[in-house]
């Protein structure tokens, strides 16, 4: 008989269900959970956060004792989720060495039960997350597998049973399917008629060969609504629970389907296949559930404020540094929390802003505070072209050419360590040979998209930049005027380093109805020697590298409401771009402002435009308008690739040793 699965999500801190409805949730979706897993006797799985365990046992601890005895009896399945639900490629990997750390403290504490395998949060994935399991005491995951199915340009059914750290250190995975859950939700709501949705399961069971993951999503939209959305339906009048337990005995009896549990599900999935693969790629850095609309930049640069937040987030952490207290921990897993970047309610929204606010970091000082006109005796060699489109300023570390007419807009950066070579540079017009990449591609620039009002903002303007010193920087300041918003752009060359900063200070700070993207950095890949890679840090304890040798475009928006459709996580606030000889290193401090890095890598013939983008906001379902626009002040200096390059790095999947 062919095997299946289920396992449900509990979240009492689910977007969009206030405070006060907590109970309500209880006792509408969590106890009748339980009922299914006693009337049913499938051992089902419940995946449930600490912080919600805990609510749970505040506001009905008979629920709490009545798992405590379902799991003594081995009647269902504990796993493993964090304190809160949190993006892993989006916090640094202490955050998340906690997050686990408190959750299974809690889990025995409460349940006297340890749970042997882990779902990924929000399926949002990295494959430095892998040794986080692995240090925590896992023995296996849990990850849906439509996107990496992209990642890895292979068939859902050809999918490796190990996932892959970065370290070579491995995994084995269990598959969730993203339509698979979406199809049940619609059958039990009514949505579709329940012979399509029975013939969709046996279409299934031809096709697949590992157990069926029959449900793997939220249990708070049975007899529930959370409501998230205007459109959001009644509730089936036959009673959502009610209804489930019928589908699934149909499934069991008229179907043929023998339900397992999830950790009974991964030891076959064990047996049936032993092979490995990296679950991520260049065009998906971290790949997450379910449809394109909902890529990790909802949580990191959309919502109510997400970029203000993470950046208040970050210096939270910094100033837990070396502190061992669980509660501050805890509270800080409770503000990196997923659920308050996306339909999170007003009051619950006042509350999380009333708390992390306490936790603001000092105003950034005025750069201007110490700086003097530059005089005669400087060290600062700087000319022009005869039509002053150009200035050319150059010190013992540093060669840097301005294009005034275009916002100051960087036509070449090189340093001393590059032997001069300009890795950075703008690709002009007539580059490549193709009306596709017909434009000029500039580096240090910004763009605002309002969609809603048609209209796209740059900083690509005739300026007349202030030039003057400090006792560390040449500064380059110039006012641009975008439409009714001014920006103020600084490039500061250091005197005694290679490295050259961008301060970004937008005086609109409130956000718009925009994406917006600064930062923008065109490398000159004709300079470097191939294979070339980008390392970046992804909430792991180790960075992760991806070779540049296939087209991406991070940047393109999946449709007119959702503005992009991935990025990397960059934890650190540092990304390193080159190949193993030369290498362009950015750095920002998150703390201040944590930025959202974008890729565009694409190739021409002979030719590769490689671009990388930061963005201060994104636009989906989740975005609302205002909040805050941070200044953004961006590094960057000659650096080295930590790791070796490899010649290939193949999405195939590999045989996993034994």
């Amino acid at each position: 008989m062919k095997q299946a699965y289920v396992f449900f999500h509990l979240n009492l801190a689910f977007s969009s269900i206030p405070e006060e409805a907590r109970p309500t949730v209880i006792n509408q979706c969590y106890w009748p959970l339980l009922r299914l897993i006693e009337h049913s006797r499938i051992p089902i799985g419940i995946e449930i956060t600490g912080w919600t365990l805990q609510q749970v046992a505040h506001l009905d601890p008979l629920w709490v004792n009545t798992l405590k005895k379902l799991l003594a009896n081995q009647t269902c399945e504990l796993i493993g989720s964090g304190w809160s639900q949190l993006i892993g490629p989006l916090v640094p990997y202490h955050v998340n060495e906690w997050n686990q750390k408190l959750a299974l403290q809690t889990y025995r504490e409460l349940l006297d039960y340890t749970p042997s395998i882990v779902l990924v949060n929000e399926m949002a994935f990295s494959s430095s997350l892998v040794e986080l399991y692995q240090n925590a005491g896992y023995s296996g995951l849990i990850m849906d597998r439509d996107n990496i199915s992209l990642a890895l340009k292979a068939g859902k059914t050809e999918l490796p049973t190990y996932a892959l750290g970065v370290n070579e250190n491995r995994l084995p995975v269990l598959w969730s399917d993203s339509v698979l859950f979406q199809r049940l939700q619609r059958a039990v709501h009514g949505d579709i008629p329940l012979n399509q949705y029975f013939d969709y399961v046996q279409q299934k069971m031809l096709s697949e060969m590992m157990p069926l993951a029959i449900y793997a999503n939220d249990a708070e939209i049975f007899d529930y609504r959370p409501g998230r959305f205007d459109t959001e339906g009644k509730t089936h009048p036959e009673g959502e629970w009610q209804r489930l337990q019928r589908i699934i005995s149909y499934l069991q009896q008229q179907i043929g389907l023998t339900f397992i549990s999830p950790s009974a599900a991964l030891a076959s999935c064990t047996v049936l296949s032993n092979t490995a693969a990296r679950l991520t790629s260049l065009k998906h850095p971290t790949p997450v559930k379910k449809q394109a609309k909902y890529n990790i930049n909802r949580w990191a640069a959309a919502g109510r404020d997400n970029v203000w937040l993470n950046s208040l987030c970050h210096n939270y952490y910094k100033q837990l540094e070396g502190i061992k207290d669980p509660k501050a921990w805890q509270q800080l897993c409770e503000l990196w929390a997923s659920d308050l970047r996306t339909h999170i309610t007003p009051g619950r929204w006042l509350e999380c802003q009333k708390t992390i606010s306490e936790f603001a970091p000092p105003p950034v000082k005025s750069i201007g505070s110490t700086q003097q006109i530059i005089t005669e005796n400087t060290h600062l060699q700087m000319s022009h072209d005869p039509e002053n489109i150009y200035w050319h300023l150059e010190t013992a570390n540093i060669k840097l050419s301005l294009n005034l007419r275009r916002g100051m807009n960087i036509d070449s950066l090189a340093f001393r360590s590059w032997q001069f070579k300009p890795l950075l540079v703008t690709l002009h017009q007539g580059y490549f040979d193709t009306i596709e990449l017909a434009a000029d591609f500039y580096t240090g620039g910004m763009i605002i998209e309002l969609p809603t009002q048609r209209r796209r903002l740059t900083d690509l303007e005739w300026v007349q930049p202030e030039l003057s010193e400090n006792h560390e920087y040449y500064l380059i300041t110039a006012k641009i005027q975008m439409a009714e918003l001014r920006l103020i752009k600084t490039i500061k060359l250091s005197k005694s380093e290679e490295k050259v900063t961008i301060h970004y200070n937008l005086e609109q700070k409130t956000r718009l109805e925009s994406s917006i993207r600064l930062g923008i950095m065109t490398l000159n890949m004709a300079e470097l020697v191939q294979p070339t890679a980008i390392e970046v840090w992804q909430g792991g304890l180790s960075s992760e590298l991806f070779l540049l040798d296939e087209d991406c475009d991070h940047t393109k928006a999946v449709s007119s409401l959702v503005s992009s459709s991935t990025s990397f996580g960059a934890s650190k606030g540092n990304i390193v771009l080159g190949d193993q000889a030369n290498a362009v290193e950015f750095n920002w401090d998150p703390a201040q402002c944590a930025a959202v890095p974008l890729l565009i890598n694409l190739h021409h013939q002979q030719k590769q435009l490689t671009r990388l983008f930061f963005s201060l906001s994104e636009l989906d379902d989740t975005f609302k308008a205002g909040g805050h626009v941070p200044d953004f002040e961006l590094t960057v200096s000659p650096g080295k690739l930590s790791r070796a390059i490899p010649q290939a790095q193949s999405a195939l999947i590999k045989t996993a040793s034994t």
